[in-house]
């Protein structure tokens, strides 16, 4: 990779990210440490971020993955196919992560709102519903609706 300060573009972050799926696919990385992986290489700006996303990983090609079985196999292919079936408009963080996320926010949007308000002795505008409110009706949309691998929208019952 050029010098760790210099701007990675977005084909850069893409190819790491590629990475992360092989390493992912070969047993490497838990689908957890995948997602969160794959969130820091999309959020990097510098090649020095997305170096240390892989430091720990051997460089592709360099080592063959061991077999596990076929068992171990199919649980590792379920789970990735499972987590691209289920991701965000660019495959990104499966549904119940995307879930988590929104409510980790909101808790922590409310919680600062509620310290204000105490701190200033006073109710203030609710402001967090413009940060939460719009971002929870995209993932209920989401949610309520999938769409099959022919490509057709279903409604979820």
């Amino acid at each position: 990779m050029p010098e760790p300060h210099l701007r990675a573009a977005d084909a850069d972050r893409a190819a790491v990210a590629a990475q992360l799926g092989e390493h992912m696919s070969a047993g490497r990385l838990t689908v957890v440490e995948y997602d969160e992986r794959l969130a820091r290489a999309y959020a990097a700006r510098t090649y020095g971020e997305l170096a240390e996303l892989t430091a720990d990983l051997p460089p592709a090609g360099v080592l063959q993955p061991r077999s596990p079985g076929p068992a171990a196999e199919a649980a590792a292919s379920g789970a990735h196919s499972a987590a691209a079936r289920h991701g965000g408009w660019s495959g990104g963080p499966t549904r119940a992560a995307a879930w988590r996320n929104w409510a980790f926010t909101a808790v922590i949007v409310l919680a600062i709102w509620i310290t204000t308000c105490i701190a200033s002795a006073e109710l203030l505008y609710p402001w967090p519903v413009w940060v939460i409110g719009p971002w929870g009706a995209v993932l209920a949309a989401q949610s309520l609706t999938r769409r099959d691998d022919d490509g057709q929208q279903r409604r979820l019952t």
